[in-house]
């Protein structure tokens, strides 16, 4: 908690560049001019390292003349979020609302949201927030907006900065998000998608993040036809990018993780398509210079001696699997292991490709560059996934049937609920895979998904 109170004070201290084109740090609506104390309602927020909470607090109004109000009546918990309860990213503060996942209906608008968003229409948001017009919005490359995040830190970092993204620290903009009854939506008439009456908020909502993430993966790293595919990281943008990689031809789909998450995904797996499955439980091998199995050598066995052509990472940095780099992150000594990056890049054949889509928040020791540049392979940051880009083809394939993301739902849960959630989420327990968060607003429960759980 101290060192992301420092940051933040840091941060605050410094000041903003001059880009943003909206109001920053508008994460916490108890702000002055930001919430309506008159109204309240229940989000769920981080309150320190390890505790996130479900409180009641102002309800959001509108603050710029592009803003719209949107109830919600969907959210989940993705992974992303549970590096914000380790408290994996800095310039966190107490009372930030939390979510960057959600759809719901129009409330209100700003006297300057043009005609498309209408009130009492079903939206689906994209997790970034982009303005439109900058040089990459123009591009549809939403996720690195230049205009909606001003934070020096992160372009200190990284010599750059992505778009403003809810829920997700001070770091993206301090926006937030939408793991709450309503959330205010900044430049809504950009940054909305309507939902056609003929799917239900259960398939629309994963074009926020998930479905665009798992398929900028895939296409971002390139899989062609005949590939064999090596997927480290089973949960849901795992899997999805399972799934978009046979649609590119993957004539194979190989899965590093471990229980319950592989019985999942072979459970849920597309039936027509299951003799392109294969599963690694890294719990029951070996790693680092052994003669013993490996993850490296199995991927390995499994095709032929030569390895994987691609690679792709959908877990994160911050699973440390020896004790090295577990007192290296305990220390501040590094921010995320490379101990899956290597495994990739080992992995994969001469001259293979690995796509990087797991969140890593900064730097990482013990980097085998030596194998990367002898045997010539092609590491590519995915980035924060596009959105804009993606969404509107992934409705199609949704509303065509051609893609069903209700196989990754494994459970539908209430807001109250969600503080709760969050810990069994990150313990794997009641084997979690993705959740469906409905709010007093949610529509009836679509049919073929999950009945309520309530704890």
């Amino acid at each position: 908690m101290a060192t992301a109170e420092a940051a933040y004070a840091v941060e605050k201290a410094i000041g903003h560049d001059d880009n943003n084109i909206i109001q920053q740090d508008v994460s916490n609506f108890n702000q002055k001019g930001t919430g309506d104390p008159n109204e309240t309602m229940k989000a769920l927020v981080w309150q320190t390292k390890q505790k996130v909470e479900i409180v009641d607090v102002p309800k959001p109004k509108i603050i710029e003349p592009r803003d719209v109000i949107l109830k919600v009546t969907g959210t989940t918990v993705c992974g992303s979020d549970l590096h914000l309860l380790h408290g994996a990213v800095l310039q966190m503060h107490k009372g930030d609302i939390l979510g960057h996942e959600f759809c719901g209906v129009v409330d209100q608008v700003g006297s300057a949201v043009r005609d498309k968003v209408q009130v009492g229409k079903r939206y689906v948001v994209s997790f970034q927030i982009a303005c439109g017009d900058c040089f990459f919005c123009k591009q549809k490359l939403s996720s690195q907006c230049e205009t909606t995040n001003s934070n020096t830190t992160t372009k200190a970092m990284y010599g750059g900065r992505t778009a403003g993204i809810f829920g997700y620290s001070h770091l993206t903009g301090g926006f937030a998000g939408g793991q709450a009854e309503y959330v205010r939506v900044p430049l809504g008439d950009v940054n909305l998608l309507e939902i056609p009456d003929d799917v239900p908020d259960e398939k629309a909502l994963w074009l926020s993040d998930v479905l665009p993430t798992a398929y900028n993966a895939v296409k971002d790293t390139a899989v062609y036809p005949g590939d064999v595919v090596a997927i480290f990281g089973a949960g849901p943008i795992g899997q999805m990018a399972g799934v978009f990689a046979v649609g590119e031809g993957a004539s194979k789909v190989i899965f590093v993780d471990t229980e319950p998450r592989l019985s999942i995904i072979k459970s849920r797996w597309p039936k027509q398509h299951r003799d392109k499955i294969e599963v690694l439980d890294f719990k029951q091998l070996s790693f680092g210079v052994t003669s013993k199995d490996t993850v490296v050598s199995k991927l390995k066995e499994l095709t032929g001696g030569r390895g994987p052509d691609v690679a792709i990472e959908c877990a994160a940095g911050e699973y440390a699997k020896g004790w090295m780099h577990w007192l290296e992150m305990s220390l501040g000594a590094e921010t995320d292991t490379s101990e899956i990056i290597n495994e990739m890049i080992e992995g994969v054949r001469n001259y293979g490709r690995a796509g990087v889509t797991g969140v890593y928040v900064g730097y990482t020791n013990h980097f085998n560059i030596g194998s990367l540049m002898q045997r010539g392979i092609r590491l590519i940051g995915n980035g924060q996934a596009p959105v804009h880009k993606y969404w509107e083809e992934l409705l199609e394939k949704i509303k065509t049937g051609e893609l069903d993301p209700v196989q990754m739902i494994s459970h539908r849960v209430r807001l109250e609920d969600l503080d709760k959630v969050y810990y069994k989420f990150d313990n794997k327990e009641d084997g979690m895979q993705k959740v469906f968060v409905e709010t007093k607003f949610s529509h009836p429960r679509a049919a073929g998904t999950p009945e309520l759980t309530k704890y």
